[in-house]
């Protein structure tokens, strides 16, 4: 994993004057300002307030619990990298992908949450070629009530990218991605490769 020194990289930035507000459990989220109309339409945009059962395993403590990161590009079919299992991250680093260059492409996390409200998911990337970081990318993620059977997992499509092209881009890059709340609680952290190559 990464090292004490990068630590800090793995978060996302801050915003200046933004505070994190109080920790709620979900009966504080249900019984709060429930005359308030605007209030309610904000707990049922956090999935809050809905009919559906309550997924959340009681022998699993995860809060967040990522199941794939899938690669869309035109002109190649998607590549998922599945998280589901517990420890499925730790091989990823061995089996680098091919990303063609110049190419656009997005990435989607799919993932559930349990137990309680998860307050501003972040994804952090931090990637680095022969051991020099070239790039800290972050994606706000949002925030989500417990997964149900109606609404079992979630799904965020990050903003489309330009893989580098020409021939100094072309290589071997690693990358160490986390998925971070805005408690700085990390929910999964991996270490992942990838190769810039002329042609998929």
């Amino acid at each position: 994993m990464a090292s004490s020194n990068n630590e800090q990289d793995l978060l996302p930035d801050q915003t200046e004057g933004f505070k994190v507000g109080e920790k709620k459990t979900m009966d504080e989220y249900h019984q709060l300002d429930a005359d308030d109309e605007a209030m309610t339409r904000y707990k049922q945009s956090l999935g809050l307030g809905g009919s559906g059962k309550d997924l959340s395993d009681p022998n699993d403590p995860r809060h967040c619990i990522i199941l794939s990161l899938t690669m869309d590009s035109e002109g190649r079919p998607p590549v998922t990298i599945d998280l589901s299992e517990k420890g499925s991250e730790t091989t990823l680093k061995d089996k680098p992908f091919k990303i063609k260059e110049g190419s656009k492409f997005s990435m989607t996390a799919k993932f559930k949450v349990q137990h309680e409200i998860l307050s501003g998911l972040h994804y952090v990337q931090i990637v680095k070629r022969k051991g020099i970081r070239v790039s800290k990318d972050q994606e706000m993620i949002g925030s989500y009530a417990p997964s149900t059977d109606q609404t079992p997992f979630y799904t965020k499509k990050f903003a489309e990218e330009d893989a580098p092209s020409g021939m100094i881009a072309r290589g071997h890059y690693t990358a160490v991605s986390t998925f971070v709340d805005d408690d700085k609680k990390r929910h999964l952290e991996f270490e992942w490769s990838f190769d810039i190559a002329k042609d998929w």
